[in-house]
């Protein structure tokens, strides 16, 4: 598996090598994460569980390719805005586990202001 600190190099140079940096400002670059994110979505829209098991068996490589677009974006941000992702995910998942205590939230659906 590649390293997050290669994936975003791979990225930034894809983007460089098309000259793209310039079209690529923070509220763009969320917009375009955004709608990337929306097209995962759109695999699921008006489907039923068993719709959705079904779909997702025989288009995981569909799916695939637009979790992976919406992972371009994070990373591209990420870079373009001088912030250490996995440094961020760390810390995020740390306060992720002191808001949702396992004694607390396992099998519970609650936000951690409820629980």
């Amino acid at each position: 598996m590649a390293d997050i600190k290669d994936l975003i190099k791979l990225v930034q140079e894809f983007r460089d090598a098309r000259d793209w940096k310039q079209f690529h400002n923070p509220k763009d670059s969320a917009i375009s994460l955004t709608l990337e994110a929306a097209e995962v979505l759109e695999h699921f829209q008006w489907k039923n569980k068993e719709e959705m098991e079904a779909y997702v068996k025989s288009h995981k490589i569909e799916i695939g390719e637009e979790l992976a677009d919406v992972l371009y974006w994070v990373f591209l941000m990420g870079n373009d805005l001088d912030i250490d992702l996995s440094q961020a995910f760390l810390e995020k998942l740390k306060k992720n586990n002191e808001k949702y205590p396992v004694d607390k939230a396992k099998g519970n659906h609650k936000k951690y202001t409820e629980l």
